[in-house]
């Protein structure tokens, strides 16, 4: 039983480590979104397109990341029930 329980904190310590750095990185992006909406509404010389371009770009990224946060925690979930056999 001991091992079972050490396998558990070891995978309960890096889903933690992994949430605490994703949460750090949607804070940094989201920092970055910010900047990237100012410069390009700032920017008379770029095009519509361009405009649109950006926010695609943006879009993308995010749709990224909650996808990848999506595949980690059912993997999480998958190893937690796996271990709770």
């Amino acid at each position: 039983m001991e091992n079972k329980e050490l396998v558990k904190q070891m995978v309960d310590l890096q889903k933690t480590s992994f949430d605490n750095s994703f949460n750090m990185l949607v804070t940094l992006q989201d920092q970055m979104e910010k900047m990237v909406n100012t410069f390009v509404d700032q920017a008379p010389w770029l095009p519509a397109e361009g405009k649109k371009a950006f926010s695609n770009l943006i879009t993308t990224y995010k749709k990224g990341r909650e996808d990848l946060k999506k595949l980690v925690d059912d993997g999480y979930k998958k190893v937690d029930d796996y271990i709770g056999k």
